[in-house]
């Protein structure tokens, strides 16, 4: 069997436009059981909140495509389980060839929120790159009297970490802008980011230079989007 050739698909007539491969961004969802990864997930890929969710088993991956400044993107969240005993076999699979990283507390257990230290330890751990970038989502904001966590504790760390927090609820319709929010914030930024590596790419010639999100006028980093 003859192979293809110049990435095309078969059966593809060679006088229209050159065929352009969709890229797929991975992006991995971290944190304790039970603090609404999986239901942030479906919110992001499927528009609604699961009528029923059993714990993750292993690793589950959804996927989105969006579009963003004219180009198909396909934003692939895998869902990883928070316990311990589901995770071993899967761990080394789920962090590799990672883009970024969204770590997850709920709002209302405290736990949750001091356990995020731990996560970040293994994300370091399995060698993530410090360019791969990470937000920080507290879940299930819609519980206003059972809060736990205040927002200017979690922004302090976010901060301390670098990361962009996002404070949403994946039940709440009305929030489902802001889960949105938080992928394609993550997709605008490693898009941004591959385009500016490409360009500085084939200015210098094997040399590449680290990227940074460019800083808010609060210091904070800022979503390119």
């Amino acid at each position: 069997m003859a192979a293809g050739g110049g990435g095309r698909p078969p059966g593809s007539d060679s006088s229209l436009e050159p065929y352009v491969q969709t890229r797929i961004f991975k992006i991995i969802v971290i944190g304790d059981s039970n603090v609404g990864k999986t239901c942030l997930t479906f919110r992001f890929c499927g528009g609604a909140f699961p009528d029923k969710t059993e714990a993750t088993i292993g690793v589950d991956f959804r996927e989105k495509t969006v579009e963003i400044e004219g180009e198909r993107i396909k934003v692939q969240v895998w869902d990883t389980a928070g316990q311990e005993r589901f995770r071993k076999s899967m761990v080394e699979h789920y962090y590799r060839n990672v883009h970024a990283v969204v770590f997850v507390y709920d709002v209302t257990k405290m736990t949750s929120f001091t356990n995020l230290k731990m996560w970040i330890e293994e994300c370091n751990g399995h060698a993530v790159p410090a360019l791969v970038p990470r937000v920080l989502v507290g879940n299930k904001c819609d519980l206003k009297d059972l809060i736990q966590v205040p927002s200017s504790m979690a922004l302090k760390f976010a901060d301390a970490h670098n990361m962009l927090l996002f404070e949403t609820s994946a039940k709440d319709p009305k929030e489902s802008q802001n889960v949105d929010a938080i992928f394609m914030c993550l997709a605008c930024r490693l898009k941004a980011q591959r385009s500016l590596l490409c360009r500085d790419l084939e200015g210098r010639p094997g040399q590449a230079r680290r990227l940074e999100p460019a800083p808010d006028a609060s210091g904070k980093a800022s979503c390119p989007c």
